[in-house]
């Protein structure tokens, strides 16, 4: 039982009332406490104020060795958690014997090629790989992919900053900045039309650009492993974009034989209004497909592939409406998995990043 499910049974034994998890609130300061409970609820039943309700859980858990400190402010009662208590019980608590559970993929870090390895990817990699850990130690199969950005209009336009001011040999005694040199240097002098045009050839299976592509790409994870090498983190696949390139037609076909496509400002879109969500684009009208289709088709060969009972997501929260878009259209799509498909947000850092360098 962890520290929140104590302190949820501890207040329902103190008020003599149901208490459920969902109750609980996380203070947005954390100068407030590590959990707090609004009492607004109770105070009907119990015919008293919020605010001694909430004194009467802190005169009754106060002494309690599992937290610091016990405040009330108006109508919450904010807990603060012993930490080191806390983790000195974790640490010496009985071993679990694992059994097997089933398969877990994780996605995970996922930086972009040619660009620097931002906190945000850091983030993403040390909780990825903390969650693989935690669901090994109990029994579970993980798949931890490196969901890598390696396709885009991007590359098109990095090649012809190549061609036009690259130098070989910087590139490869110090990769990353100077391919994100280039790539600020095309914002600044290039011509689009030619880094389209480029994209296009790349697309099409050009050896050249197919040739710098790899290149740009082989580079770059040359540099990514230096960091992930000193985290101690390893990957089961690192398939990026790029991969899922020739299966998202499949996707497209399978939206098309169930109708679920629907011409909307030039481009082809899943309606959601029943699901009370702004409709998903899949393809505009000249054939590109979009991020959406990207990650539809990874979903359905991650589940063809692993056969996994649950599917992570570890990105960053400012794509929670996409995640929730991609579950619903599998849904609408008629596969039966999709609500084992979870995202696991985190939120920006405050201040200044640095973007991580080896």
């Amino acid at each position: 039982m962890d520290v929140k499910q104590q302190t949820q049974k501890k207040i329902a034994n103190t008020l003599a009332l149901t208490v459920t998890i969902e109750q609980f609130e996380y203070p947005k300061q954390l100068d407030h406490g590590d959990l707090a409970l609004p009492c607004f609820r109770f105070a009907k039943a119990l015919k008293t104020s919020p605010q001694q309700i909430a004194q009467s859980i802190k005169q009754a858990l106060q002494t309690d060795e599992m937290y610091t400190k016990i405040e009330v402010v108006g109508g919450y009662v904010n807990f603060f958690f012993h930490r080191e208590r806390i983790a000195a019980n974790v640490l010496l608590a009985k071993p679990v014997t694992p059994t097997h559970q089933g398969t877990v993929t994780i996605d995970m870090s996922s930086p972009n090629i040619a660009k620097p390895f931002s906190m945000g990817h850091l983030r993403s990699t040390i909780i990825g790989e903390s969650l693989a850990r935690m669901h090994e130690h109990v029994g579970f199969r993980t798949v931890k992919i490196n969901h890598l950005g390696d396709w885009g209009t991007q590359f098109g336009k990095l090649i012809s900053a190549y061609k036009t001011w690259g130098v070989k040999e910087e590139i490869e005694n110090n990769p990353i900045p100077e391919l994100l040199k280039l790539y600020v240097r095309f914002h600044e002098e290039g011509d689009e039309e030619e880094g389209r045009r480029w994209f296009k050839q790349l697309e099409d299976g050009d050896d050249e650009a197919v040739q710098l592509w790899t290149w740009f790409k082989s580079e770059s994870l040359k540099e990514f492993k230096k960091i992930y090498q000193r985290l101690g983190v390893g990957f089961d696949a690192i398939t990026g974009e790029s991969f899922y390139n020739d299966r998202m037609g499949a996707v497209v076909d399978v939206l098309k034989e169930k109708r679920l496509l629907i011409e909307s400002d030039d481009a082809q879109v899943v309606p959601l209004e029943e699901q009370n969500l702004p409709p998903c684009l899949i393809q505009k009208n000249d054939g590109a497909t979009l991020y959406a289709t990207r990650d539809l088709a990874a979903a359905i060969y991650r589940k063809e592939t692993y056969e996994f009972t649950q599917s992570l997501y570890v990105v960053g929260h400012e794509q929670s409406l996409h995640f929730t878009q991609l579950k619903a259209v599998l849904k609408k799509a008629g596969f039966h998995w999709p609500d084992a498909m979870e995202h696991v947000p985190f939120a920006h850092s405050l201040g200044r990043q640095k973007d991580v360098h080896t």
